[in-house]
């Protein structure tokens, strides 16, 4: 097995056009992860998917529905670790960094949902654990947000988050991109 990791991060039916929390872009992000998923897989990566859960009254995510469980084209193969995590970030209160390290780990990739959120927050959590980082920002998603009045869409939201990743924490990069380096 290789020193890397794909980290697939909450790509959940609840963000499908019909799930209860749908995102700008979805729907060309997926295939672009399964993409990334492929690859790793044909190269004999660590595959890890992350899955959040959310209390019962959630407004999505929420434990034992259907809206949890990962898109089909993500599901998880056999052997494939599959962490469940209450938190943005995927290494908090969750076995994701014993995972990476028992496998020796050096290098992790990451993709999913949402951009501002759980892939911001895991990123940094994961440069700041001493990871080498790679975000494909085209196999990732987000949403319209709202600051004082003023709705900020998807795609600023993204490129802002983006940007600020590769400033000082990741490799930012497209799908094609990386699956040509590899």
């Amino acid at each position: 097995m290789s020193k890397r990791a794909i980290i697939i991060v909450d790509l959940q039916k609840d963000y499908l056009a019909s799930g209860r929390f749908p995102l700008t872009g979805i729907d060309a992000a997926i295939p672009r992860a399964a993409a990334v998923l492929a690859a790793a897989r044909h190269a004999q990566d660590l595959v890890i998917h992350v899955r959040h859960e959310s209390p019962q009254g959630s407004p999505f995510f929420v434990a034992g529905t259907e809206g949890a469980e990962i898109v089909p084209a993500m599901a998880p193969a056999e052997g494939e670790a599959v962490v469940v995590k209450a938190h943005p970030n995927a290494f908090r209160a969750t076995e994701l960094d014993a995972l990476l390290k028992a496998a020796g780990i050096v290098n992790v990739t990451i993709v999913g949902a949402m951009s501002h959120m759980c892939i911001d927050a895991t990123a940094r959590a994961a440069a700041d654990l001493g990871y080498a980082l790679t975000v494909i920002e085209d196999a990732c998603a987000t949403r319209d947000l709202v600051f004082r009045g003023e709705t900020v869409p998807a795609a600023k939201v993204h490129a802002a988050f983006m940007a600020a990743l590769a400033y000082g924490y990741a490799e930012v990069t497209t799908t094609d991109d990386y699956l040509r380096s590899r």
